[in-house]
């Protein structure tokens, strides 16, 4: 038994944490290699091999070497999803009035209002009523 029993379970955690990390690294090159669209068949059965015959040299290595493209590659993934969910709205947003291209949306026509109203063309209580009448 141990003078320090808060020690080990200390070191214990951290050996958890570690190598949670670890395995979290690991998965995470593996499919980054299988992503790579400028590897090679050959080169991805490399980087596999060298990273599950020599886990932590496998790893770092393909860390040094790889890295920038990795986190390009990371940004990019992003950037597409980002303009997919921003696609995807405009589309769910443009249909959810009249049909599509059948002429302006209640939105647009309260966009237009607030814009007479912000331009002093209509008082707040002519607003009031026209968007009152938009949405009845």
């Amino acid at each position: 038994m141990s003078n320090y029993p808060a020690l080990n379970i200390f070191w214990s955690m951290l050996e958890l944490f570690l190598w949670i990390l670890w395995f979290f690294l690991l998965f995470r090159i593996i499919t980054d290699i299988f992503r790579s669209h400028d590897l090679s068949g050959w080169g991805k059965a490399g980087w596999i091999i060298l990273v599950i015959l020599l886990p932590f040299i496998g790893v770092l290595a393909y860390v040094i070497v790889r890295g920038r493209s990795m986190g390009e590659r990371d940004a990019e993934q992003a950037r597409q999803a980002d303009a997919a969910f921003k696609s995807y709205v405009r589309e769910a947003a443009g249909t959810s009035g009249p049909a599509a291209g059948a002429g302006p949306t209640h939105v647009d026509e309260l966009a237009r209002l607030a814009q007479l109203r912000d331009q002093g063309a209509l008082s707040d209580a002519e607003f009031q009523k026209a968007k009152d009448k938009l949405l009845a």
